[in-house]
This record gives C-alpha cells, sequence and structure tokens, in this order.
C-alpha cells in the first residue's frame, strides 16, 4: 500500500536575505528554520534542504541495507550510516556520499561489501536521487 508524507515550508522574504520555516507535517516531529545562508555557508543552528535529504538517505539506506542482511541471513548488531549530500551554488546538488559502518557477525567480508553496494543502489532514495553521484564507503567493524 502506497504511504504519503507531508512536509511545508512557509518562506518569507527573497532568497538572500530572506527565511523560512520548514514543518515535518506527517509526523509532528518539528519546525527547522531554513536560510540561503544555512544553505549555502554556515549552517548556524539552521537547516537546509542536503540536510533533509542526507537525514532520509541515511535512513533509507540503513533499512534497505539491514533488510537484505536479514535475506542473507544475517542479523546486524548495529548499522550505523552518515551521508554528506553536497550542495554547489549555481550548479545544484552534486553528490551524496554514504559512511556505512556496521557490525554484522557471521558475514564475510565479501559478502557484507556486495549486500552494501546492493542496498546503494536499492534503497528508494538512492533511485530518487539517480540526477547525483551516490558513493560509498563500507566498513564491517568487528
Amino acid at each position: 500500500m502506497a504511504t504519503t508524507r507531508t512536509a511545508h515550508t512557509v518562506w518569507n522574504g527573497d532568497l538572500m536575505s530572506g527565511a523560512g520555516n520548514t514543518s515535518l507535517d506527517s509526523s509532528g516531529l518539528g519546525n527547522f528554520d531554513v536560510t540561503w545562508k544555512a544553505r549555502a555557508e554556515a549552517a548556524e543552528g539552521k537547516t537546509s534542504p542536503e540536510e533533509l535529504i542526507a537525514a532520509a538517505h541515511s535512513a533509507c539506506f540503513s533499512m534497505a541495507f539491514s533488510h537484505a542482511l536479514a535475506q542473507a541471513g544475517h542479523t546486524p548488531e548495529e548499522v550505523n550510516t552518515k551521508a554528506d549530500v553536497t550542495f554547489e551554488p549555481g550548479t545544484g546538488i552534486t553528490g551524496s556520499h554514504l559512511t556505512l559502518n556496521a557490525r554484522v557477525p557471521g558475514i564475510s567480508e565479501e559478502e557484507f561489501q556486495r549486500i552494501a553496494e546492493d542496498a546503494k543502489t536499492g534503497c528508494p532514495v538512492s533511485a530518487a536521487l539517480t540526477g547525483i553521484k551516490i558513493t560509498l564507503d563500507a566498513t564491517l567493524a568487528a
């Protein structure tokens, strides 16, 4: 069954000096201030579309990776994924770099890397981001 999640942003002013507030409507988990400066320079306590995409990508990849592990007969003790989404003013979003560190008892390095690569391309957020370069560094923790 399809699900739809909703967020909205109210923006006031022009791009450079204006400001907005993004609300996570479906979950009700919060409201987040956004500005051009936070997007193109330093965050200074505000978020950006790229940070929100990074959150979505890291969560989606972690879920896809955990699911793929289970299908292969492995149960992870911990999956820790960081996503770094790069924005270049004037160009746009240019990439998402995933850094995975996971503890998975009984898995070989080769199988771990294969499953991680498959999850990178198979995660629905990765599919939505096909217009950018997606890279992965995966580390099997002891």
